[in-house]
């Protein structure tokens, strides 16, 4: 008589994947170059969940043959991956600026809106007066959309604050989300995001103030993880943007960098000179910044939706830093002048306008996303051990990603090992 191998239970068993995206291997190092292109496929893949963690991964005969559980999940016809990781939002905000829009369409560059007392400082006023249930309740509802998307965990930018209490106040708020809400909330201090008007002719002064007293506060509250400064002509220069990076090193944060958004100021270098772990938009950087940048091994964290959003017909080039080795991440930009929440629409303007392929546009939203904000041993990969951040996607096989846009692809989502979305249970109730 052939005894029978007792099967281990899971949670969750999910089947019959037309494509496993897996990434397997990819949590050492981000990936570069021919690299983003392997994504680790295999079809007909099945993974099995317990409590929070991915316990297999492989073939669904393989899989099945070990694990049980009373809920299998068919994900015939579609694909399963990673859950996207955002790692470039300014989450946290009062207000909206949809009439700055129509500047912008009839020919204002983002510089005159800010030098008019638009842009950020327009946003600045609004979240200085805004309690923080109003901002809790409005960065709720913004993670609600992008959890629906797909997206598992966001990185989240203070910055519209400009004091110390209103910078503390935003930093309060994302630990309050990242405690309240599903998707893991990932904390960076960006007090150099602009220079408030009451330091409009005094920018060295705000300088001292963020370095001397905003760093030092939010890290004795733990606060935050990284450190950004928005490094740009008119706002802060590089040797400013230096001091404020060197400080935040000292008190142990990890450093990020607006870099060469508008011109070429040489914050790509200047990310490298630092040991920054992403330098972000990157529009205008030189071959030599670039070049710094993949001996680093600092991680370009592109947003073609803000380029979009800025009308002035130029990407980051991902093909050159592609070749020179920079290895690629891509976000949203989530702000009130770029608002979106879906990663799902920037893999499409990496691929259409960006030159990327569907491939490197997922690596780029997953693995090389989870290195840029430092959590690539915990997500943005399927393999055994890590969270169980998982999207099913109602497409037969990854090319889909950047082809079809403008509509929402998920089907389910699974986050830390519990189903959290659900298309097909939400689409029951309007014919119930």
């Amino acid at each position: 008589m052939v005894k029978t191998r007792k099967k281990e239970r899971a949670d969750i068993l999910v089947v019959n994947a037309n494509e496993l995206i897996t990434l397997k291997g990819g949590s050492t190092s981000p990936r570069t170059r021919m690299q983003m292109q392997n994504l680790g496929i295999i079809h007909k893949g099945a993974l099995a969940v317990k409590n929070d963690r991915v316990v297999a991964v492989g073939k669904t005969s393989e899989v099945k043959m070990k694990y049980r559980a009373e809920n299998v999940i068919s994900a015939s016809g579609k694909i399963v991956m990673p859950g996207f990781v955002d790692p470039h939002t300014h989450l946290v905000f009062a207000g909206s600026r949809e009439d700055e829009f129509k500047m912008s369409v009839e020919g204002a560059s983002y510089m005159d809106i800010l030098e008019s007392g638009g842009g950020i400082l327009k946003t600045v006023k609004k979240t200085r007066r805004a309690t923080v249930e109003e901002l809790v309740e409005s960065g709720f509802k913004t993670l609600d959309a992008m959890l629906e998307h797909g997206t598992t965990t966001v990185e989240a930018k203070s910055g519209y604050g400009l004091t110390v209490k209103d910078e503390l106040k935003i930093l309060r708020v994302i630990k309050r989300l990242n405690q309240l809400h599903t998707v893991d909330v990932i904390p960076t201090f960006m007090g150099a995001h602009a220079i408030p008007p009451e330091y409009r002719n005094k920018p060295q002064q705000y300088v001292d103030l963020v370095v001397m007293k905003m760093i030092p506060q939010m890290v004795a509250e733990k606060l935050a993880v990284f450190c950004d400064v928005f490094c740009e002509k008119d706002v802060f220069g590089l040797a400013q943007s230096r001091r404020v990076l060197v400080a935040g090193k000292n008190h142990k944060l990890k450093l990020k960098i607006h870099a060469d958004e508008m011109s070429k100021l040489g914050g790509a270098e200047l990310a490298a000179d630092v040991g920054a772990v992403s330098a972000e938009h990157l529009l205008f950087s030189s071959d030599d910044g670039l070049k710094a940048m993949a001996e680093k091994g600092v991680i370009a964290v592109l947003l073609p939706a803000a380029a979009f959003s800025l009308m002035i017909g130029r990407y980051a080039d991902a093909r050159k830093m592609i070749d020179f080795g920079v290895p690629v991440a891509l976000g949203t930009d989530f702000n009130p002048s770029c608002w979106v929440e879906s990663q799902q629409l920037i893999i499409a303007f990496a691929c259409h306008f960006m030159k990327l392929t569907p491939a490197e546009a997922i690596t780029a939203t997953t693995i090389n996303a989870a290195h840029a904000i430092k959590k690539a041993d915990e997500i943005g990969s399927l393999e055994v051990g890590k969270k169980a951040d998982v999207i099913i996607l109602d497409v037969p096989n990854h090319k889909f990603l950047g082809y079809r846009f403008g509509v929402n692809l998920i089907n389910k989502v699974i986050k830390n090992g519990r189903i959290v979305f659900d298309k097909e249970a939400d689409r029951s109730k309007f014919f119930s």
